[in-house]
Order: structure tokens, then C-alpha cells, then sequence
């Protein structure tokens, strides 16, 4: 099996694994050990992590019809039960790329990865941005995301973009993590979705100029805004979140005993 992408990948566009990867060797370059893919697809992303780190993966996903890898036995689970059937502190690094737009409750999940990885090691995530500009024009006028929409009942393919049921803001995904116990996300983007460039350069004046009103309200009215959020709201109104297609979220489990 080669080690480039497959030219067929029907699951995960290969820009968002690359931006998958880019967020773990730009942020956690010493990445070593035991490898979960959750979601693993046709084992894509497993190869291209296999090419950066030396570590010894495994993968599970609601089938196993879909990997190409050999030598890759997936473990099929039903993430909608919100359980991993892994020991605890058992990975060095979990991708989670995706998946969790597919998921009733992907915060159970998340709650799962801290259990099963190691202190100190490392997730990410990827999810579709619905704080773009093509995607809250969209909302604005249908009152769906881009990437969601009106859902068919009893939808069967729940890998394709029919089975996202779940838009995930980023704050509401940084929240998830932290809150889990997962130190301040690193954030990033796949790419630029260059459909929102038109909305971006006609409106990211009043967007920044509006938002520090509004922020300037929720810190010192409501008093919703503290040190532990602010650096993630900060990023809303960031260039590349309101042109970046997918979100690529990276977080470390802190190690007690490791040394700061």
C-alpha cells in the first residue's frame, strides 16, 4: 500500500488531514508511543501520522469496510453510546478528524479521549467551521450552516456530509476540551474557503468594529468574559476563522509530574 493519499478518499478531504498533521508537528514535534484514530476511514490520516511520528496505531469507527490499510484491524464501535472501549491512560495521541459534526454527543467523546490518553499526550480534531463568512451568510439567510442543512430522516450514509447533525462553534469545542480538562486549544484552519473572501472584505470592518462593542459589554455587564475564555473569543473574529473552510484543534492532557 502506498504511502500517499488515496486518490478515492471519499471521507475526509486530504487538506484537512494535512491540516491535522501541520497542527501536531507545528505545536507537539516530541509526539511518541500509541496512536487511537477515531473515525479511521480508509487509515489515510493513520499513514500520514505513520510518516511523521513513530508511533504504533490503532483504529476503530462505527465499520470496518472502509480501511485500506493493511494490517490495521478497526475496532467497531458506536460513538453515540459515548463510551471508547480502551483501557485507561492507554495513547500517546488521539486524531478525532471529522467525526465529531456526525455525532449526538460529541462532548462525551471528548470526555472519553482525556480518559484514555496518557498525562501529557496529545488530541486533535477537525471539524467544519461554521464561523466562516460564506457559512454565516448562509445561516443568515437559511438558518443553516454551511456544510449542515436540512436533514433527510432515517439518513443511512452517516459518513457523508447528510449525517452532520451536530455544528460545532469553536468556542463551544475549546470549552468542550478545557472543560474536560485539557489545557488552552491551539487553533488553526485547513485552509482559505476562498467563497468567503467576497463577504469577508465587505463586511470584516463593522464585524470587528460591532464585536468590540458587543465584547466590551460581556466583559464588564455581563461578566461572561474571563481569563480562561477570552484568548478563545479572541479568535472569532480572527482572519482566519472567518475564512478558514474546516477548524483543526489541538489540545495536550497536562502531565502533573512533568516539570513547567
Amino acid at each position: 500500500m502506498s504511502d500517499a493519499f488515496s486518490k478515492d478518499d471519499k471521507l475526509s478531504l486530504d487538506a484537512t488531514l494535512e491540516g491535522a498533521v501541520r497542527s501536531l508537528t507545528s505545536n507537539y514535534p516530541d509526539i511518541s508511543g500509541t496512536h487511537l484514530d477515531i473515525g479511521s476511514g480508509t487509515g489515510n490520516l493513520i499513514r500520514r501520522i505513520r510518516q511523521e511520528y513513530d508511533v504504533q496505531s490503532c483504529a476503530c469507527d462505527y465499520t470496518d469496510e472502509f480501511m485500506e490499510l493493511d494490517g490495521v484491524t478497526v475496532n467497531v464501535v458506536d460513538l453515540n453510546d459515548g463510551k471508547l472501549p480502551y483501557a485507561d491512560q492507554q495513547f500517546d495521541l488521539v486524531t478525532f478528524t471529522e467525526v465529531a459534526e456526525h455525532l449526538e454527543n460529541y462532548r462525551a467523546i471528548i470526555r472519553e479521549i482525556h480518559r484514555v490518553l496518557k498525562p501529557g499526550g496529545v488530541v486533535v480534531i477537525t471539524t467544519p467551521n461554521v464561523l466562516n463568512m460564506k457559512s454565516r451568510m448562509r445561516f443568515l439567510i437559511t438558518g443553516f450552516w454551511s456544510m449542515f442543512g436540512p436533514l433527510h430522516v432515517g439518513e443511512t450514509s452517516i459518513e457523508s456530509a447528510g449525517g452532520h447533525i451536530t455544528p460545532i462553534p469553536y468556542p463551544y469545542l475549546a470549552h468542550a476540551l478545557m472543560d474536560s480538562g485539557f489545557d488552552l486549544p491551539a487553533f488553526s484552519t485547513d485552509k482559505i474557503q476562498f467563497h468567503s473572501l467576497y463577504w469577508f472584505i465587505l463586511f470584516y470592518l463593522p464585524i470587528q468594529l460591532l464585536a468590540a462593542l458587543s465584547w466590551k459589554k460581556e466583559r464588564n455587564k455581563y461578566r461572561t468574559l474571563d481569563k480562561h475564555n477570552e484568548p478563545i473569543i479572541k479568535q472569532i473574529n480572527s482572519t482566519e476563522m472567518l475564512l478558514g473552510r474546516c477548524i483543526v484543534v489541538s489540545a495536550r492532557k497536562p502531565d502533573p509530574e512533568c516539570c513547567q
